[in-house]
């Protein structure tokens, strides 16, 4: 497989960070120390920036897909099968790059093969192929979210956070939400691919199906694979990757950049930041691989925004993924109430047994209503929707 280095980082040093990781706890950047006391601490020491980069009036969220797979012993038991956490993504022989031959026996070149005339117009045909070349198929979900922003003016603007796994699971959540019609219509003006995993970047075509022209953001830890899989979609329109921590998008909206080193050979993360007027900071990831310590350092030392505070959270915050809920993890519960947030709209690798033990700690979750395959009302589940400002 082609190697790469990303800025200094080679394959051999991933390789060494993603080790250190998984020593450090059950699954590499988890980032279990940024809900810690030592954490909180640590932030007091910073010093600030506090960079003006805008304010704007509302956000809001409409979770499209948070349920990236339906069972954590298979999606588990391929990776271990394989050879563990450092192994290539595209040797897993999971859809949409099976080819037949088992068990690490995948490349992404044998795999794009036999669907790549077939992408991104007969979507429904690659997966049919794909499900008889593949280990475990129908345990391939997705995570992507529609995010509203309205600026002070009453300008809005629409844009994707991920683009699912499966063809089938995530067109039909598009097509639930009407995304499909916003895509066509180029409502959504940009697609932010968080990270290149499986789960948040696979499902590309879907997007490419109704609108191969809407800008796409990345971040320059992507592989060689992932570059090409844009290409082989159809993607006509423009590519940024962002190389710079701190990327200002529109007034109030900035694209935070992370290297961090992520299980199955990934390679960083951007999340997003908004300044809500008279609310506070709003912060929304896919993952959050790089922790909530690294993300809120970052926005904290860099971002001037309302009341100095941290408002509100949406999205993965990696703590329970796979539900091994831990006693020490109660700690992680019980500090996170020091952060302040006003609203709390965690799902995906949060975990659900996380999410409960927010609830039952008294924090500010909005809940939600367990539709369309997601698991507990305690987060907010496919279909759902939180909004942030006015």
């Amino acid at each position: 497989m082609t190697e790469k280095k990303h800025e200094g980082v080679s394959r051999r040093d991933f390789v060494k960070g993603a080790a250190t990781g998984v020593c450090a706890g059950t699954f590499a950047t988890m980032g279990l120390y940024s809900y810690s006391s030592s954490a909180k601490k640590r932030l007091a020491k910073i010093t600030r920036s506090m960079k003006d980069f805008g304010v704007l009036k509302n956000v809001k969220i409409t979770n499209i897909s948070e349920t990236s797979w339906f069972n954590n012993a298979d999606l588990i038991g391929d990776i271990h099968e394989a050879g563990g956490l450092l192994v290539n993504q595209y040797s897993l022989n999971w859809p949409p790059f099976g080819n037949g031959k088992g068990s690490a026996q995948g490349s992404y070149e044998s795999g794009i093969a036999s669907i790549k005339d077939l992408i991104p117009k007969d979507l429904d045909k690659a997966w049919g192929l794909q499900e008889k070349l593949s280990l475990h198929p129908e345990n391939a979900g997705g995570y992507a979210c529609l995010i509203e922003v309205e600026e002070l003016n009453g300008k809005t603007h629409k844009y994707l956070l991920d683009t699912g796994w499966s063809y089938t699971w995530t067109d039909a959540a598009f097509k639930r939400e009407g995304i499909d019609k916003m895509l066509e219509n180029h409502e959504i003006e940009a697609l932010f691919i968080s990270h290149e995993h499986w789960d948040h970047f696979w499902g590309f075509p879907v997007t490419m199906k109704y609108d191969p022209t809407i800008p796409v953001f990345i971040q320059d830890g992507f592989y060689p694979e992932g570059l090409q899989y844009i290409k082989d979609s159809g993607h006509t329109g423009p590519l940024t990757s962002y190389k710079k921590a701190v990327n200002p998008f529109i007034p109030g909206m900035a694209v935070l950049k992370f290297d961090v080193p992520i299980i199955n050979r990934v390679f960083g993360e951007i999340s997003l930041a908004f300044n809500v007027k008279d609310k506070g900071l709003v912060l929304v990831s896919g993952c959050c691989h790089q922790g909530i310590l690294k993300f809120a350092d970052l926005a904290r030392t860099e971002l001037k925004y309302e009341n100095d505070r941290f408002y509100g959270i949406y999205g993965g915050l990696h703590i329970s993924p796979f539900e091994d809920w831990d006693p020490k993890y109660d700690d992680l519960v019980i500090s996170l109430g020091k952060w302040g947030f006003e609203k709390i709209g965690c799902n995906h690798c949060t975990g659900h047994l996380t999410a409960k033990k927010f609830v039952e700690a008294g924090y500010p979750v909005i809940r939600g209503t367990a539709r369309f395959r997601s698991s507990s009302p305690d987060y907010l589940g496919n279909g759902d929707k939180i909004s942030f400002g006015a």
